[in-house]
C-alpha cells in the first residue's frame, strides 16, 4: 500500500506546522505551500524541512494552484493558509477576501477540474458567528460574523459546503475554536500576553496594553486540535464539525493565570478603557488602550464538539491553565536565551 500525500497550505503557521509533524508521522508524503514573500518565516518548520517539500505559491494565483494540484495530484488537502489576523481585516478587507474567501474557491475549482478524488479540508473559524446566535454554537448555528475576516471566514465554510453537495467532492469544514500553542504569533492577543509577562519578569518590559478584557473565548491547545482535522478527513463520509473545548474564559482570566506563572498576583481597578491591572505591590502591571478594541466587538464564543466527540471520537485533551503554563514556560526560555545572546 503506497503512502499517502498530503498537501498543506500555510505550512509554516501554528497549525500548519503541527500538522506536517503529525501526517509524517504517519508516513506522509508531505508538500506545503508558502508564499514566495514569506520564504524567510520557516522557524515553525525548520527542524522538518528536509522531511517535506515546499512549493511555492499563493491563494490569490488561480493558474498556480492548477498547476500545483493537476501535478501533485494529493490524496489530501489542508488548507490553512489565510490572512488570519482579525484586526488586519479591517485595514485590508479586499485581500483578506481574497485570500480568506476566493482563495477557498479557487482551491475547490481546481480540484473539482483536476483532481476530483482529493479529500478537501477548509480551516473555518468561530469568528463565523459572532454575535452569536445560540449559546454554545454547533456546526448549524446562523452565521452572523462580525468582521471582514469573519465573513472571509463564512464563505469559506458555505461554499465548501456547496461544492460537497452540488460535486460531491470530499470537503470538510473544521470550525475550530480559539486554539493556541507556543507556536502562535506573536501578534495574537494570548502570545502576545505569555511573551510580555516573560519580558516582565526578565525586566525588559513594565506592563501589559490590552484591549477589551472582558471578551470571552472558548480556548483550546492547538496540537490537539489539528488531530481533529486529519480524523474528518479519514472518516467515511464528509462533513462539518466544531472543535472546541465547550468551556469559555475572558482575556482577563488568561492574563491573570499567565502572571500568577511568574509569581504576580493582580487585582483590577476602575472599569472599560480606565481598567488596570495591578499588583501586590501597588504598581501597575496591565493597562487597557481604546487602540486595541474592534470596530464591531465579538463578546462571547463558546463551542459545541458533541459531533466531533460522537462521530470521530475526538476529545480536548490539554487543559486551559495547563496550555497557558506552557506557553509561559516557552517564552521565558526564548526571553532567557535571547538576553544572554
Amino acid at each position: 500500500m503506497r503512502n499517502k500525500t498530503a498537501l498543506i497550505t500555510g505550512v509554516t503557521g501554528q497549525d500548519g506546522s503541527y500538522l506536517a509533524e503529525l501526517l509524517l508521522e504517519k508516513r506522509y508524503k508531505v508538500y506545503g505551500l508558502n508564499r514566495r514573500k514569506a520564504l524567510s518565516g520557516m522557524k515553525n518548520i525548520e527542524h522538518i524541512l528536509d522531511k517535506i517539500e515546499i512549493v511555492e505559491g499563493e491563494l490569490s494565483e488561480e493558474n498556480r494552484l492548477n498547476k500545483i494540484i493537476r501535478e501533485i495530484q494529493p490524496d489530501e488537502i489542508y488548507n490553512l493558509a489565510a490572512q488570519s489576523f482579525v484586526p488586519y481585516s479591517w485595514t485590508n478587507p479586499i485581500y483578506t477576501c481574497n485570500v480568506n474567501a476566493l482563495g477557498v474557491l479557487r482551491i475547490l475549482e481546481a480540484i473539482r477540474i483536476y483532481s476530483p478524488e482529493t479529500k478537501f479540508y477548509q480551516a473555518s473559524s468561530s469568528e463565523i458567528f459572532g454575535k452569536v446566535q445560540e449559546m454554545p454554537q454547533n456546526e448549524m448555528t446562523y452565521q452572523y460574523p462580525r468582521s471582514p475576516y469573519g465573513c472571509s471566514k463564512s464563505f469559506g465554510f458555505n461554499i465548501t459546503r456547496n461544492y460537497r453537495e452540488s460535486y460531491g467532492l470530499f470537503a470538510c469544514n473544521g470550525v475550530l475554536f480559539n486554539h493556541e500553542s507556543e507556536r502562535r504569533g506573536l501578534q495574537f492577543v494570548t502570545r502576545k500576553i505569555t511573551r510580555t509577562v516573560a519580558e516582565i519578569k526578565m525586566g525588559l518590559k513594565d506592563k501589559l496594553v490590552l484591549g477589551n478584557l472582558n471578551a470571552k473565548r472558548d480556548w483550546g491547545y492547538a496540537p490537539n486540535y489539528v488531530k481533529a482535522m486529519w480524523m474528518m478527513l479519514q472518516y467515511d463520509k464528509p462533513g462539518d464539525y466544531v472543535i472546541a473545548t465547550g468551556k469559555e474564559h475572558t482575556v482577563r482570566e488568561f492574563t491573570e493565570l499567565a502572571f500568577k506563572e511568574i509569581g504576580i498576583k493582580l487585582h483590577w481597578e476602575g472599569e472599560g478603557i480606565n481598567e488596570k491591572g495591578i499588583d501586590e505591590d501597588g504598581k501597575v502591571r496591565v493597562e487597557v488602550s481604546k487602540k486595541f478594541f474592534r470596530p464591531a466587538e465579538v463578546d462571547i464564543l463558546r463551542g459545541d464538539a458533541s459531533k466531533a466527540k460522537k462521530v470521530l471520537g475526538w476529545k480536548p485533551e490539554v487543559s486551559f491553565e495547563e496550555m497557558i503554563e506552557r506557553m509561559v514556560d516557552c517564552d521565558m526560555k526564548i526571553v532567557e536565551r535571547d538576553t544572554i545572546e
